[in-house]
């Protein structure tokens, strides 16, 4: 049997499995006038609703994995199903057509990011403890990477990790950190050499949420929600089995980490819709103006060009590709069509996308004009995106730079 008939044949199944799970999404998928007419690109929910969202999500991601749709393409001894890439995207793409749970940033980044990094880097044992929970979503974890000085540049971390015998003991602040506040666990880039060049003297840890002199405490955001949080470590004292990688080798687990965030960048559905946006522009008169229609035309390039660079990203993923600056190239393309929406929303509605009135689809889309900004530094940010683009792509000189010695210099 050829390989294209077994993966016709295995869709057929995942559809029907899915079939017998969700409702079925309509044709349109959108619809004027009816349901929620909100854009958030970040949950804007009180702490209750947000847990439930949370879980919700993670309800149906075990029951995923459970019949073994939950982790296709990660090798079978690492808890998934050893399957081709292209199994992945074939799901996801007979997933859209059903009402599924979205999917929170936390279990995105759980089952996404940090399982696959710790599925690369962690020893046996590792495996055994965090893998198939994290795949399962019974373990959700966070990324606690940006800090208050060293934002995008990752290099710069100052959180201090000091060894004591079988122990290592974390002191410093991490920022930015999504979902912090309902995470079981957090993969944590720290600083254990200070005496070398930055990039050597990084190491690697999933850290315990709950852990003495842990102290989470959500940021609120313009847009009204509490997903940000900043994390303080007063003295924790973890034990060695729970850093992730060799000693020193924090900065090549991080950017494996990062290479798959940035690959997810641009899958996640968040702010307005092209079709919202679109039928905003018809019936508000947007296409009879010509500047207004230009600002639609530009905002139709910015998401038909995500739209096909996605398509190259996941056949290259299909293919068995690791991570790499395709994915900035992804994230830079991604900002550009919110940033597009944000532009063409304001376009076309003008003061009555500042003031509630009732009307449904105008005020609505300022949650998407307020929350689109975050995304140039998530993930970081659109500068070390177009660097990385510039000098592993375009082959460029890279930067001058003056910090490339030790910390303590």
């Amino acid at each position: 049997m050829s390989h294209a008939s077994t993966l016709e044949e295995w869709a057929s199944g995942a559809n029907g499995w899915l079939a017998g799970h969700l409702p079925a999404r309509s044709d349109e998928g959108f619809e004027w006038g009816i349901g929620d007419d909100g854009t958030p690109v970040f949950h804007n929910l009180p702490h209750a609703d947000e847990a439930k969202l949370i879980e919700r999500s993670a309800a149906w991601q075990r029951q995923k994995y459970d019949a073994g749709y939950g982790a296709l393409s990660l090798p079978e001894e690492h808890g998934g199903a050893g399957l081709p890439g292209e199994y992945e995207r074939t799901f996801a793409m007979l997933e859209s057509r059903y009402q599924a749970p979205p999917t929170p940033e936390l279990v995105g980044v759980t089952v996404g990011l940090i399982a696959p990094t710790i599925a690369r880097f962690g020893a046996d044992e590792q495996r055994s403890r965090w893998l198939a929970p994290m795949l399962r979503a019974d373990l959700l974890a966070c990324q606690l990477f940006s800090e208050p000085e060293a934002g995008s540049d990752l290099a710069n971390v100052r959180l201090r990790a000091v060894r004591e015998g079988d122990a290592w003991i974390l002191t410093g602040q991490k920022v930015w950190t999504s979902g912090a506040q309902f995470a079981h666990v957090g993969e944590l880039i720290a600083r254990t050499d200070p005496a070398v060049p930055k990039h050597r003297g990084m190491t690697a840890f999933v850290v315990p949420m709950d852990a003495p002199g842990v102290d989470i405490r959500p940021l609120r955001q313009m847009s009204g929600g509490t997903s940000f949080n900043e994390v303080f470590f007063n003295d924790v004292r973890i034990p060695d089995s729970d850093r992730l990688g060799d000693v020193g080798d924090g900065w090549r687990v991080a950017l494996t980490t990062l290479g798959f965030e940035r690959g997810h960048s641009g899958r996640r559905k968040v702010g307005g819709t092209w079709r919202y946006l679109w039928e905003l522009a018809e019936r508000t008169g947007g296409l009879e103006d010509p500047v207004k229609r230009q600002s639609v035309a530009r905002a139709y390039t910015a998401h038909r060009l995500l739209e096909l660079l996605g398509d190259r990203v996941a056949k290259a993923h299909a293919a068995g590709d690791a991570p790499g600056p395709a994915g900035s190239l992804r994230k830079v393309f991604w900002v550009d069509q919110l940033r597009a929406f944000s532009e063409t929303s304001q376009d076309l509605l003008g003061e009555r996308l500042a003031f509630d009135h009732g009307e449904w689809g105008a005020y609505g889309w300022s949650e998407h004009v307020l929350g689109a900004p975050g995304f140039r530094i998530a993930g970081g940010s659109d500068e070390i995106q177009r660097n990385i683009i510039g000098e592993r792509v375009l082959g460029l000189p890279a930067e001058p730079r003056t910090d490339k010695g030790p910390m303590n210099s």
